[in-house]
């Protein structure tokens, strides 16, 4: 069973529905402590600003779940927004701190147009394919909808561009993955990697 949290700043419903186009069986998580059986994935999405959404997060008694949950060696998959506060912090409106699960720092996108809204392509770093087989995904054209980003990250298994900056698009530590991108809103292609990564994380239980 995959567990998504519902913290009140994440797009639970478009996550929800490419899990069962997958058929894979889920459940939206309210609250901490609130699966009714054993998840073999956390999933954290989210939209909006880092500070609001951290906060939400922390004050509903996330942040302290998800540390534990990774200590005990869950696996957690970060969509987006909930990709960047699985990181040591943001500079968005000030500076955050994270939940430090992944390296790196989240900092404004300085490339036109802003916020990088649309299709744009993966790039996989080959150094990184033994902590993700992406081959299958190589040049695909995924959605994203952000204005803030990592730079750079030891984590960093593929990067996008946008003009002439690259940013960190695909992060992997151990059981921790993230995505800038919107793998559920990102057709087929998005389908399919969603799909590869939970298998990944989870050893082949996700479904």
């Amino acid at each position: 069973m995959i567990g998504v949290i519902d913290y009140g700043a994440g797009n639970i419903g478009n996550v929800m529905r490419a899990l069962a186009a997958l058929k894979m069986p889920a459940e939206i998580l309210r609250k901490p402590k609130d699966e009714k059986e054993p998840l073999s994935l956390l999933i954290l999405p989210g939209v909006g600003a880092f500070p609001t959404a951290y906060r939400h997060l922390k004050e509903a008694g996330w942040t302290d779940f998800l540390k534990e949950y990774r200590d005990g060696g869950g696996a957690i998959l970060g969509i987006c927004l909930g990709m960047q506060m699985l990181c040591e912090g943001s500079y968005e409106e000030g500076y955050t701190p994270g939940l430090g699960f992944i390296p790196g720092e989240v900092v404004r996108l300085e490339a036109k147009p802003w916020p990088h809204i649309g299709w744009n392509e993966l790039r996989w770093r080959k150094d990184m394919a033994a902590e993700f087989d992406a081959m299958p995904f190589e040049g695909a054209d995924v959605y994203f909808v952000h204005g803030y980003c990592l730079l750079e990250s030891q984590a960093c298994i593929a990067t996008t561009e946008v003009g002439e900056r690259s940013f960190v698009s695909a992060v992997k530590r151990g059981s921790i993955m993230g995505f800038q991108f919107h793998p559920e809103r990102s057709g087929k292609p998005g389908l399919a990697l969603f799909k590869s990564a939970i298998l990944s994380l989870t050893g082949g239980k996700g479904e």
